[in-house]
């Protein structure tokens, strides 16, 4: 084993029989999956153990979320950020996805504007346009290798029509954990020109450098945390999306009433496993999570290992996330995904995520598959 502790990441896992979306999408096709945000790797024991323990009663109705979860959610959020939430503050989600859309359909109106920096999530630009909103992109700016906020660009863009500010912290795709001043910045123009503020903050448990470490938006003002909506879930952390588990921070009260609002007749409730799994991530994932991070560090430097090797290509550095943002733009390459595809790997268009010439490859994986995708993409490149 090479992972930390005593948790086993190198097994590989077959997944072709398990109805998987990230495997299924290239079906009897020999291309290696390095594309959705799923990682290959088994849910921790103690995550198992709890759903074991659950089938076992048998009966699956309507659940609500146990306050035994909603303080391991607190402890969680008070031991990892120093972020002090109240209970009332939580609202239950069974996505990210269906909390983008319900908040774009709760905080802006029909036709006004919902702003986000790009390249992005592609649901971050499908979300406003889905609820009869509009969608505003501005580019960060992209200095060296490093993506910064453009914060003049962003003013520059907001109209009176633009009400909500939709942010990804930490950044999928370029893999950046913002900085306080970043951050405050960007707080202090919510402020100044009215709007609300979405923060995407699914992947704050997964920042692998170590002089980094994830700040919650909400937690930085209190002014700042009035206007924000913090989307939250063990989902990435632990390997469980398709459980649907998430939640949203709101200690705003009429902000949490227009959620709310936005959620209804649309966004179902969370299920009973979610809940569960979701509990026992938080309350005993913690030396899992550890591994998994020590396991993807090692993954990360075999990727840039590689980058660095093969001229023309170029990597953001990956502060948190196990999605790794590579610039082909040298190299010419027209139809970047085709390519890989054709070469035996499957990885996401940067085109879908508004910046063509670029991939986004996910490293979560056992080193075995990513050593096998890398030679891959090597020979073709080569």
């Amino acid at each position: 084993m090479t992972a930390s502790f005593q948790f086993d990441f190198d097994t590989v896992t077959d997944r072709h029989a398990s109805s998987s979306l990230k495997w299924d999408h290239y079906k009897d096709q020999d291309i290696l999956p390095m594309w959705v945000a799923d990682m290959d790797f088994a849910s921790p024991p103690a995550v198992l153990a709890a759903l074991h323990e659950r089938v076992q009663h048998g009966v699956f109705g309507y659940t609500l979320a146990p306050d035994s979860l909603l303080e391991a959610v607190l402890v969680h959020l008070e031991q990892q950020y120093s972020w002090q939430v109240q209970p009332e503050w939580l609202v239950w989600l069974p996505g990210l996805v269906s909390g983008l859309n319900a908040v774009c359909r709760g905080v802006a109106g029909a036709g006004e504007e919902v702003i986000t920096f790009t390249p992005i999530y592609p649901p971050f630009m499908s979300a406003p346009e889905l609820m009869g909103r509009k969608t505003v992109r501005v580019p960060l700016a992209e200095n060296g290798q490093r993506w910064t906020m453009d914060l003049e660009a962003l003013a520059a863009a907001i109209t009176p029509q633009t009400k909500l500010l939709l942010l990804c912290s930490p950044h999928n795709p370029v893999g950046r954990v913002w900085s306080r001043d970043e951050l405050l910045g960007l707080g202090e123009l919510a402020c100044k020109h009215d709007l609300i503020i979405c923060s995407d903050e699914i992947h704050a448990d997964l920042v692998l450098d170590t002089d980094k470490k994830h700040l919650p938006l909400a937690s930085l003002d209190p002014e700042i945390s009035r206007r924000t909506i913090t989307l939250q879930a063990p989902s990435k952390t632990y390997n469980i999306p398709g459980l649907g588990c998430s939640y949203a921070v709101v200690s705003e009260p009429a902000l949490r009433l227009r959620l709310q609002r936005g959620m209804e007749g649309i966004v179902p409730h969370v299920n009973a496993l979610g809940y569960v799994a979701a509990e026992a991530a938080y309350r005993h994932g913690e030396p899992w999570r550890q591994a998994l991070i020590s396991y993807l560090r090692a993954n990360r430097e075999l990727l840039m290992h590689f980058i660095d090797g093969i001229p023309g290509l170029v990597v953001s550095p990956v502060e948190a996330t196990y999605l790794a943002w590579i610039d082909l733009r040298e190299r010419g390459i027209e139809r970047p995904q085709q390519f890989f595809e054709q070469a035996g790997v499957g990885l996401s268009g940067g085109r879908s995520f508004d910046l063509p010439g670029f991939v986004r490859l996910n490293f979560g994986c056992p080193r075995l598959l990513l050593e096998k995708a890398l030679a891959r993409m090597e020979r073709v490149l080569r």
